[in-house]
């Protein structure tokens, strides 16, 4: 019985293409009392293999957090399976902005400790009690309250490309780290403001808005579905757009385009770009933006001495990085020396402060 992926990228990319199907991308979160996630996961993944289901998904004690592509024809029959399931009955799907067929190349269902690494314990507070789940049309109107405070719960590479307007963007490389600091840098507005916060889909939110609770903030509040759920109300709604730019999404897309702003700028020239890469060396392969004209130029590398190995033969690059780690730039998102126009998104409260 198959219970792990067994075809690489691009045979599966090859089958998609042949199959000539639709696909739709979409996403989804629950948090619920798991007893036995590795049973729960082969389980998933047996069905799941069948439909053609292709994503990232996390399976935890405390839920399970799901990004993933099918074809569109077996929709129905991948949402009768959910309903099977008591805690995933009925649940609310996000599906995405924008479709790619090449979203998701493989089928990965992993058993995690928590399905969001927020490094928190959960034991030492009340993890349902939530903040306030706000739609579009609320959320709207609570974000031009000038007793509210707006934060994005996202990391600096995603708001970089797109954020709300007037939101707070801490410049951190992960969730944990952002919760500290919101809550030093409110901590003497825990009663006199409103706390609005949002994230992609709403999972981040889920367990900061607890946490922020249980830390004394009095007016919790979270956009319900996160950003993807936003871009559905105000479209079907006719409601205005608050957010500018693009909502970045770990999946081949890379973003998703909300309005036509461009906010960010290509890390190595400056100019206006929004476009996330890989650094084409395969032993740096840092996530930074890159314009066209210097993806041209550096032949999709972040930096000549990439540009350098990028341009050998593959055996001589493969022998390069024999017995080397992986370059800590990896894990970077962005953050590197030779990258000149990295946009500082250190936003550290200064108005509240004053």
């Amino acid at each position: 019985m198959q219970l792990y992926n067994k075809l690489s990228a691009l045979e599966r990319a090859e089958l998609i293409e042949k199959a000539g199907k639709d696909r739709l991308t979409l996403s989804f979160y629950q948090y619920a009392k798991i007893e036995n996630p590795q049973e729960f996961r082969d389980q998933l993944f047996i069905v799941w293999d069948q439909l053609d289901v292709l994503g990232r998904i996390y399976v935890a004690t405390e839920g399970i957090n799901g990004q993933l592509s099918l074809p569109a024809d077996r929709f129905s029959e991948f949402k009768s399976h959910l309903d099977t399931i008591d805690f995933l009955k009925d649940i609310r799907l996000n599906i995405a902005v924008e479709q790619d067929n090449m979203s998701f190349l493989k089928l990965k269902v992993k058993v995690r400790n928590k399905i969001v690494a927020d490094g928190l314990n959960d034991d030492t507070f009340d993890v349902t009690n939530k903040g306030v789940h706000v739609a579009a049309d609320k959320f709207n109107e609570l974000i031009e309250d000038e007793n509210t405070v707006l934060v994005d719960m996202r990391n600096h590479y995603e708001s970089e490309i797109g954020h709300f307007k007037n939101a707070i963007t801490p410049d951190v490389d992960t969730f944990r780290e952002s919760l500290d600091i919101i809550e030093d840098d409110l901590k003497d507005h825990k009663e006199d403001k409103n706390l609005v916060m949002y994230c992609t889909g709403g999972i981040r939110c889920e367990k900061a808005s607890a946490y922020f609770k249980h830390k004394g903030f009095k007016n919790v509040f979270q956009l319900e579905g996160g950003i993807i759920e936003y871009t559905r109300q105000i479209k079907e709604d006719g409601l205005e757009n608050k957010f500018i730019g693009k909502n970045f999404v770990f999946d081949e897309r890379r973003a998703e385009k909300i309005s036509d702003d461009v906010i960010a700028c290509c890390h190595q020239c400056g100019a206006p770009a929004d476009i996330h890469t890989n650094c084409a060396n395969d032993a740096c392969h840092l996530l930074f933006i890159q314009c066209d004209s210097c993806k041209e130029e550096m032949n999709n590398c972040c930096s000549n001495n990439c540009k350098e190995i990028h341009a050998l033969p593959f055996e001589e690059q493969k022998a390069l990085r024999k017995g080397q780690a992986n370059s800590n730039d990896i894990f970077k998102k962005g953050r590197a020396d030779h990258l000149p126009f990295k946009k500082d998104l250190r936003n550290i409260f200064e108005t509240l402060k004053k």
